[in-house]
């Protein structure tokens, strides 16, 4: 359902809009509004996805409020003007009403509102899954935390604990580093000793047979070694020479 907004200081244009609201099985009406400076205060009380928006009224008309406004939500302008359009059309506003407004161009204004609305509440969903795809708990000191996939710098064994240090806090719990390691996306994470996997993105230097991550070294195990430069380096590495590591 799409919340609606109507601002309009003549009576007859609100309800001319509200009326057309109701007759549209996925649009409801929030609220309305006699003039542009009303606007914020049922924002901030109300979750609106679509302003109906006069532009010629009194105090502040609806371009000006728009110009004013960082941060609205889907517009659209109704005057009975038609030489607002290009200014309005430049303020992204989603469409132009010109009065006397025929119920036939409403619902073509709305439906777009509709396949906009949708294609937001699509990406907004999709942005959930994947940051919660993109984190898991952990039990730590008596409670479950969540931590995030690219908030980790690096995973450090501790007998049949380990350490998960991120840029925030480390932390610290009951599990082993073959379970964690099994868990982590191989494009993302290495493991370059037996005690340590790290985060290939947030590898800052390389020197010999250690690794540094912000103040942190990481210790680059012989046996690893061969895999784990190759892998880290890639073709990312910008040579003139045959300089080895």
């Amino acid at each position: 359902m799409i919340k609606c907004l109507v601002v309009d200081d003549e009576p007859l244009g609100r309800e001319c809009i509200i009326n057309y609201i109701n007759q549209v099985d996925f649009l409801t009406c929030v609220g309305s509004c006699t003039n542009a400076l009303e606007i914020n205060t049922v924002l901030d009380q109300e979750d609106v996805d679509l302003l109906f928006l006069d532009i010629q009224m009194p105090i502040m008309n609806g371009l000006e409020f728009l110009k004013m406004t960082s941060k609205t939500p889907m517009t659209i302008l109704t005057t009975a003007y038609p030489n607002y359009a290009l200014d309005g059309f430049d303020l992204d506003v989603l469409d132009y009403l010109l009065k006397p407004i025929t119920f036939n161009r409403f619902f073509t204004a709305v439906t777009k509102a509709k396949k906009q609305h949708q294609l937001t509440e699509n990406s907004n969903t999709q942005k959930l899954i994947k940051e919660e795809e993109d984190c898991f708990f952990i039990k730590c000191d008596g409670k479950y935390e969540k931590i995030y996939l690219n908030d980790i710098l690096f995973v450090k064994a501790m007998q049949n604990y380990v350490i998960i240090q991120t840029n925030r806090r480390k932390y610290v719990s009951l599990l082993f580093l073959k379970n964690v390691e099994e868990k982590l996306n191989s494009t993302d994470f290495i493991r370059v000793h037996k005690s340590y996997i790290v985060a290939l993105s947030k590898i800052d230097t390389i020197e010999n047979h250690e690794i540094q991550i912000k103040t942190f070294k990481i210790p680059v195990s012989r046996n690893y070694k061969k895999t784990v430069f190759p892998k880290i380096l890639g073709n990312k590495l910008w040579s003139g020479g045959t300089n080895t590591i």
